[in-house]
Protein backbone atom coordinates (compact mmCIF):
# COMPACT_ATOMS: atom_id res chain seq x y z
CA UNK A 1 0.00 0.00 0.00
CA UNK A 2 1.33 3.36 -1.12
CA UNK A 3 0.34 6.38 1.42
CA UNK A 4 0.12 9.59 1.06
CA UNK A 5 0.70 13.06 3.45
CA UNK A 6 -1.44 16.16 3.23
CA UNK A 7 -1.74 18.67 5.56
CA UNK A 8 -2.30 22.17 4.88
CA UNK A 9 -0.77 25.43 4.69
CA UNK A 10 -0.86 26.53 8.72
CA UNK A 11 1.40 23.66 9.72
CA UNK A 12 4.16 26.90 7.89
CA UNK A 13 6.56 23.57 7.37
CA UNK A 14 9.65 24.88 5.08
CA UNK A 15 9.38 24.68 1.23
CA UNK A 16 12.33 22.27 1.22
CA UNK A 17 10.92 19.52 3.36
CA UNK A 18 7.19 19.56 1.74
CA UNK A 19 9.27 19.05 -1.99
CA UNK A 20 11.44 16.31 0.12
CA UNK A 21 8.98 14.27 1.54
CA UNK A 22 6.50 14.70 -0.92
CA UNK A 23 4.09 16.63 1.55
CA UNK A 24 0.58 17.75 -0.48
CA UNK A 25 -0.96 21.32 1.12
CA UNK A 26 -4.18 22.71 0.56
CA UNK A 27 -4.39 26.64 1.53
CA UNK A 28 -6.07 28.36 3.78
CA UNK A 29 -7.51 32.05 2.83
CA UNK A 30 -6.80 35.11 4.10
CA UNK A 31 -9.40 38.15 2.12
CA UNK A 32 -8.50 41.79 2.58
CA UNK A 33 -11.92 44.01 1.56
CA UNK A 34 -12.32 42.14 -1.82
CA UNK A 35 -9.07 40.27 -2.40
CA UNK A 36 -8.44 36.96 -1.26
CA UNK A 37 -4.75 35.39 -1.31
CA UNK A 38 -3.91 31.34 -0.72
CA UNK A 39 -1.21 30.97 2.09
CA UNK A 40 1.95 30.01 0.28
CA UNK A 41 1.06 30.88 -3.17
CA UNK A 42 -0.11 34.06 -3.36
CA UNK A 43 1.31 36.33 -0.13
CA UNK A 44 4.15 36.00 1.24
CA UNK A 45 4.26 36.25 5.38
CA UNK A 46 6.58 39.43 5.25
CA UNK A 47 3.87 41.46 2.42
CA UNK A 48 0.88 39.93 4.82
CA UNK A 49 2.29 41.71 7.53
CA UNK A 50 2.96 44.65 5.93
CA UNK A 51 -0.63 44.62 4.55
CA UNK A 52 -2.04 44.74 8.25
CA UNK A 53 -0.17 48.06 8.89
CA UNK A 54 -1.82 49.54 6.16
CA UNK A 55 -5.64 48.03 5.91
CA UNK A 56 -8.26 49.54 8.56
CA UNK A 57 -9.48 46.36 9.11
CA UNK A 58 -7.91 42.90 9.83
CA UNK A 59 -8.32 40.17 7.01
CA UNK A 60 -11.31 37.40 7.35
CA UNK A 61 -9.77 33.76 7.18
CA UNK A 62 -10.77 30.77 5.12
CA UNK A 63 -10.33 27.27 4.78
CA UNK A 64 -10.34 24.70 1.80
CA UNK A 65 -13.78 23.74 0.33
CA UNK A 66 -14.84 20.38 0.09
CA UNK A 67 -14.65 20.07 -3.18
CA UNK A 68 -10.81 21.70 -3.03
CA UNK A 69 -10.10 18.66 -0.90
CA UNK A 70 -11.76 16.71 -2.92
CA UNK A 71 -9.65 17.64 -5.98
CA UNK A 72 -6.54 17.18 -3.80
CA UNK A 73 -7.58 13.79 -2.80
CA UNK A 74 -8.46 12.53 -6.63
CA UNK A 75 -5.24 13.73 -7.50
CA UNK A 76 -3.75 12.10 -5.30
CA UNK A 77 -5.60 8.61 -5.45
CA UNK A 78 -3.75 8.71 -9.31
CA UNK A 79 -0.29 7.50 -7.43
CA UNK A 80 -1.05 6.19 -3.97
CA UNK A 81 -4.33 3.61 -2.14
CA UNK A 82 -4.26 5.74 1.10
CA UNK A 83 -3.85 9.58 2.18
CA UNK A 84 -3.66 10.79 6.03
CA UNK A 85 -4.69 14.25 6.13
CA UNK A 86 -3.56 16.17 9.26
CA UNK A 87 -5.26 19.58 10.06
CA UNK A 88 -5.25 22.57 12.27
CA UNK A 89 -7.07 22.17 15.41
CA UNK A 90 -11.16 21.77 14.92
CA UNK A 91 -11.25 23.79 18.09
CA UNK A 92 -10.70 26.84 15.82
CA UNK A 93 -11.19 26.16 11.98
CA UNK A 94 -13.27 24.08 9.88
CA UNK A 95 -10.65 22.66 7.75
CA UNK A 96 -10.51 19.27 9.54
CA UNK A 97 -13.99 19.27 9.04
CA UNK A 98 -14.08 19.97 5.75
CA UNK A 99 -11.37 16.87 5.36
CA UNK A 100 -13.43 14.17 6.90
CA UNK A 101 -16.71 15.32 4.22
CA UNK A 102 -14.67 15.08 1.58
CA UNK A 103 -13.15 11.83 2.67
CA UNK A 104 -16.21 10.21 2.79
CA UNK A 105 -17.33 11.01 -0.70
CA UNK A 106 -14.30 10.44 -2.61
CA UNK A 107 -13.58 7.12 -3.94
CA UNK A 108 -10.38 5.34 -5.14
CA UNK A 109 -7.88 6.39 -2.31
CA UNK A 110 -8.70 5.76 1.40
CA UNK A 111 -8.44 9.32 3.82
CA UNK A 112 -7.54 8.93 7.44
CA UNK A 113 -7.95 12.55 8.58
CA UNK A 114 -6.19 13.81 12.00
CA UNK A 115 -7.18 16.35 14.09
CA UNK A 116 -3.63 17.99 15.28
CA UNK A 117 -5.72 20.12 17.77
CA UNK A 118 -3.17 22.62 17.41
CA UNK A 119 -1.36 24.94 14.75
CA UNK A 120 1.64 25.60 13.30
CA UNK A 121 4.77 23.66 13.30
CA UNK A 122 3.76 21.88 16.08
CA UNK A 123 1.02 20.72 13.71
CA UNK A 124 3.73 20.36 11.27
CA UNK A 125 5.70 18.08 13.48
CA UNK A 126 2.60 15.39 13.49
CA UNK A 127 2.73 16.06 9.25
CA UNK A 128 6.20 15.18 9.06
CA UNK A 129 6.67 12.37 10.71
CA UNK A 130 3.80 10.96 9.25
CA UNK A 131 5.87 11.85 5.97
CA UNK A 132 8.59 9.35 7.39
CA UNK A 133 6.58 6.52 8.06
CA UNK A 134 4.94 6.61 5.33
CA UNK A 135 8.25 6.62 3.34
CA UNK A 136 9.29 3.48 5.45
CA UNK A 137 6.28 1.94 3.98
CA UNK A 138 3.94 1.52 7.70
CA UNK A 139 0.38 1.61 6.87
CA UNK A 140 -2.19 4.39 7.17
CA UNK A 141 -2.92 2.35 10.31
CA UNK A 142 0.56 2.66 11.99
CA UNK A 143 1.13 6.11 11.27
CA UNK A 144 -2.26 6.89 12.94
CA UNK A 145 -1.54 4.91 15.89
CA UNK A 146 2.22 6.85 15.52
CA UNK A 147 0.42 10.34 15.49
CA UNK A 148 -1.80 9.62 18.14
CA UNK A 149 0.85 8.54 20.72
CA UNK A 150 2.77 11.95 19.64
CA UNK A 151 -0.34 13.62 20.96
CA UNK A 152 0.69 12.97 24.38
CA UNK A 153 3.89 14.22 24.41
CA UNK A 154 2.99 17.49 22.43
CA UNK A 155 3.35 21.10 23.76
CA UNK A 156 3.16 24.79 22.61
CA UNK A 157 2.87 27.92 24.15
CA UNK A 158 2.84 30.90 23.47
CA UNK A 159 2.80 34.94 24.08
CA UNK A 160 1.02 37.66 22.32
CA UNK A 161 1.77 41.54 21.65
CA UNK A 162 -2.11 42.47 21.60
CA UNK A 163 -4.63 40.05 22.40
CA UNK A 164 -7.34 42.51 20.38
CA UNK A 165 -6.83 40.18 17.31
CA UNK A 166 -7.85 36.88 19.02
CA UNK A 167 -10.89 38.02 20.29
CA UNK A 168 -11.91 39.94 18.06
CA UNK A 169 -11.51 37.06 15.78
CA UNK A 170 -13.25 34.62 18.34
CA UNK A 171 -10.55 32.57 18.54
CA UNK A 172 -9.41 32.82 22.42
CA UNK A 173 -11.62 31.38 25.13
CA UNK A 174 -12.25 33.37 27.84
CA UNK A 175 -11.13 36.55 26.19
CA UNK A 176 -13.88 39.00 27.71
CA UNK A 177 -12.67 37.81 31.21
CA UNK A 178 -8.96 38.58 30.95
CA UNK A 179 -8.92 41.55 28.80
CA UNK A 180 -9.46 44.44 31.27
CA UNK A 181 -7.18 43.02 33.79
CA UNK A 182 -4.58 42.48 30.88
CA UNK A 183 -2.60 46.01 30.12
CA UNK A 184 0.18 45.09 31.59
CA UNK A 185 0.38 41.58 31.12
CA UNK A 186 2.21 39.32 29.07
CA UNK A 187 -0.51 36.62 28.97
CA UNK A 188 0.85 33.02 28.10
CA UNK A 189 -1.64 31.12 26.07
CA UNK A 190 -2.15 27.56 25.01
CA UNK A 191 -3.97 24.72 23.00
CA UNK A 192 -6.27 22.78 25.64
CA UNK A 193 -9.57 21.46 24.47
CA UNK A 194 -8.98 22.11 20.59
CA UNK A 195 -9.39 25.91 21.37
CA UNK A 196 -6.64 28.65 22.41
CA UNK A 197 -7.24 29.36 26.01
CA UNK A 198 -4.83 31.61 28.55
CA UNK A 199 -2.49 29.52 30.14
CA UNK A 200 -0.31 32.09 32.94
CA UNK A 201 -1.24 35.88 33.45
CA UNK A 202 2.92 37.01 33.11
CA UNK A 203 4.06 40.74 34.03
CA UNK A 204 6.78 40.81 31.83
CA UNK A 205 7.61 39.43 28.14
CA UNK A 206 10.96 38.56 30.38
CA UNK A 207 9.14 36.36 32.99
CA UNK A 208 7.27 34.80 29.90
CA UNK A 209 9.94 33.92 28.18
CA UNK A 210 11.07 32.45 31.59
CA UNK A 211 8.15 30.59 31.82
CA UNK A 212 8.26 28.83 28.78
CA UNK A 213 12.23 27.92 29.17
CA UNK A 214 11.01 25.98 32.34
CA UNK A 215 7.97 24.13 31.10
CA UNK A 216 10.70 22.66 28.09
CA UNK A 217 13.26 21.96 31.12
CA UNK A 218 10.58 19.85 33.05
CA UNK A 219 10.56 17.73 29.30
CA UNK A 220 13.51 17.95 28.59
CA UNK A 221 15.23 16.91 31.83
CA UNK A 222 13.69 13.47 31.28
CA UNK A 223 14.04 12.76 27.95
CA UNK A 224 16.98 11.49 25.86
CA UNK A 225 15.87 13.43 22.51
CA UNK A 226 13.35 16.08 21.82
CA UNK A 227 12.25 17.65 19.27
CA UNK A 228 11.07 21.91 19.42
CA UNK A 229 10.40 24.62 17.26
CA UNK A 230 10.53 28.25 18.20
CA UNK A 231 7.98 29.91 16.08
CA UNK A 232 7.74 34.16 15.56
CA UNK A 233 5.32 36.66 13.70
CA UNK A 234 7.84 38.89 12.37
CA UNK A 235 10.66 38.62 15.17
CA UNK A 236 13.35 36.34 13.36
CA UNK A 237 16.30 37.94 15.47
CA UNK A 238 14.70 37.41 18.69
CA UNK A 239 14.21 33.43 17.56
CA UNK A 240 17.48 32.87 16.93
CA UNK A 241 19.16 34.60 19.72
CA UNK A 242 16.56 32.08 21.90
CA UNK A 243 17.50 29.24 20.31
CA UNK A 244 20.73 29.73 20.49
CA UNK A 245 20.60 30.20 24.28
CA UNK A 246 18.68 27.17 24.50
CA UNK A 247 20.57 25.18 22.66
CA UNK A 248 23.50 25.45 24.87
CA UNK A 249 21.05 24.81 27.97
CA UNK A 250 19.64 21.67 26.63
CA UNK A 251 21.48 19.89 24.10
CA UNK A 252 19.43 16.65 23.96
CA UNK A 253 16.32 19.23 22.25
CA UNK A 254 16.60 19.59 18.69
CA UNK A 255 15.14 23.16 17.95
CA UNK A 256 13.80 24.29 14.89
CA UNK A 257 12.67 27.97 13.90
CA UNK A 258 9.45 28.92 12.33
CA UNK A 259 6.77 31.36 11.66
CA UNK A 260 3.56 32.41 11.91
CA UNK A 261 2.08 32.77 8.55
CA UNK A 262 -1.23 35.27 7.43
CA UNK A 263 -3.71 32.56 8.60
CA UNK A 264 -2.94 31.96 11.91
CA UNK A 265 -0.72 35.37 12.23
CA UNK A 266 -4.31 37.10 11.72
CA UNK A 267 -5.47 36.02 14.79
CA UNK A 268 -2.29 36.36 17.19
CA UNK A 269 -0.76 39.75 15.35
CA UNK A 270 2.38 40.42 14.88
CA UNK A 271 5.28 40.22 17.37
CA UNK A 272 3.43 37.43 18.88
CA UNK A 273 6.06 34.25 19.55
CA UNK A 274 6.14 30.88 21.57
CA UNK A 275 7.27 27.44 21.35
CA UNK A 276 6.26 23.57 20.80
CA UNK A 277 8.24 20.41 21.59
CA UNK A 278 7.32 17.09 22.16
CA UNK A 279 9.41 14.08 23.81
CA UNK A 280 10.41 12.32 21.06
CA UNK A 281 12.55 9.41 23.04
Amino acid sequence: MKTAVLTDSTAYIPDHLIKEKNIYVAPLSVTFGQDTYRELYDITTEEFYEKVKIEKDLPKTSQPSVSEFTTKYEAIAQEHDAVISVHLSSGISGTYQAAVSAGSMIEGVDVYPFDSEISALAQGFYVLRAADLAAEGKTPQEIMQELQSMKKNMNAYFMVDDLSHLARGGRLTGAQAMIGSLLQVKPLLYFEDKKIVPFEKIRTSKKAFKRMENLLKETADNAEEVKAAIIHAQREDTAKRWRDELSEKYPNVEFEISYFGPVIGTHLGEGAIGIAWYKVK
